[in-house]
């Protein structure tokens, strides 16, 4: 590899002096570098484009925590551009690397040393009756939740067109194996080795006694119906990784299925999914 484009988190890269320091290196080495240097916009981060992305460039270098590196990895999936994550903030999960290993990553890098950890993207869209209102992508989940009191909501699910069960619940959050040690796991949802392809479905507090969560093939599509309430109709949200999201109304459901499009971490050494999870529950 030897032309990089960096997308760098200012809350994390004070005054972008790291950002900097790589591209300098990276170009001290005979490689290229770019920088998109993301700012903070009423309260909110600007997304990574990749319609930014210059032609030819063989890798994304993320400056960041893993909430910066999941809007990279999930926006640059449409061009199929591999991300390397390098970790500023807290503990990363999906960002292996950190300030002290970023110049010897960038090394390997360059010589070729590197592996791909390819992994799966939920497509969620939304209906109102028969018209599509929105459509997003997840690396991590979809998760539905109430809006205003804090009545329990019903969800109608119904899995390749046919009906499996109707939750009272909290909320639903339908995640996919990346998604699993994240909120699926705060709610008792299962770990998935994040290499698998399936979709994992966790309802949030239900209010019944069989609430455990299930695992649906990759091939599989679900089907989450805002059903009828005593009350009427009521708002709902659907967020999407934690960021995006659309209100919803009774009655509208959301379709659910694995998008074909996929993120590519760079890693610098075999994904070591045990020792990472190790450090996860501990």
């Amino acid at each position: 590899m030897e032309s990089f484009y960096i997308i760098a988190n200012s809350q994390k890269d004070k005054d972008f002096k790291l950002t900097d320091e790589i591209c300098a290196y990276i170009c001290g080495k005979g490689g290229k570098c770019l920088c998109q240097k993301l700012t903070q916009t009423g309260g909110k981060y600007n997304n990574a484009h990749s319609d930014m992305i210059p032609e030819g460039t063989d890798c994304v270098i993320v400056l960041g925590g893993d909430g910066t590196l999941i809007q990279a990895a999930r926006e640059l999936s449409v061009i199929n551009m591999p991300v390397l994550g390098i970790n500023i903030g807290t503990l990363g999960y999906l960002t292996e690397i950190d300030r002290e290993q970023a110049f010897t990553a960038i090394d390997s890098l360059m010589n070729g040393q590197f592996y791909v950890d390819r992994r799966m993207i939920l497509r969620g869209t939304v209906y109102r009756g028969d018209k599509e209102i929105y459509s997003d992508y997840a690396l991590n989940d979809i998760v539905v939740n109430r809006v205003g009191s804090l009545r329990v909501i019903n969800f109608d699910i119904y899995v390749n067109g046919e009906f499996l069960i109707t939750y009272q619940a909290d909320g639903l959050i339908v995640s996919t194996p990346t998604g699993s040690t994240a909120y699926n796991l705060s709610a008792g949802g299962p770990i998935v080795r994040p290499q698998t392809e399936c979709i994992v479905m966790t309802p949030v507090c239900p209010h019944m006694l069989g609430k455990s969560s299930v695992i649906f093939g990759g091939e599989d599509e679900l089907s989450v119906v805002m059903s009828e309430t005593r009350t009427g109709v009521e708002e709902r949200v659907a967020t999407f990784d934690g960021t995006d999201h659309i209100g919803l109304l009774t009655g509208d459901r959301i379709v659910i299925r694995k998008s074909g499009m996929y993120a590519d971490f760079i890693r610098i050494k075999k994904h070591n999914f045990l020792q990472i999870l190790r450090n996860k529950l501990s």
